[in-house]
């Protein structure tokens, strides 16, 4: 991996709305300390509900607002449902696991 400043959050349990809420500001506290990407890692994500999903969405946009990059790895299928059902698999950058996203980095 290159010089990247990479934040790893993991995630686990339910992802909703007080899930969300931690994760906005993990995300915020690492775009304030200097992370240009945020993975997250949902390896261990059992379910995520619709205000889960706005979560993610918040945490993207603030990712971009500091002008980094978040993105989503090892997510399961239900979680992988709901991107697609509500069309936003495309807006987040999906990878297999971390090794895949550190190919890339």
């Amino acid at each position: 991996m290159n010089s990247t400043n990479v934040k790893v959050i993991q995630l686990s349990g339910i992802l909703d709305a007080g899930k969300g809420l931690q994760l906005r500001r993990a995300v915020e506290a690492a775009m304030q300390t200097g992370s240009q990407v945020v993975l997250l890692d949902c390896a261990a994500v059992e379910f995520m509900d619709s205000s889960g999903l706005g979560a993610l969405v918040m945490a993207l946009k603030q990712a971009k607002a500091g002008g980094g990059r978040l993105v989503l790895c090892q997510i399961n299928d239900q979680i992988k449902m709901l991107l697609e059902l509500t069309d936003m698999e495309s807006v987040f950058d999906i990878f297999a696991d971390r090794n895949a996203f550190e190919q890339t980095v």
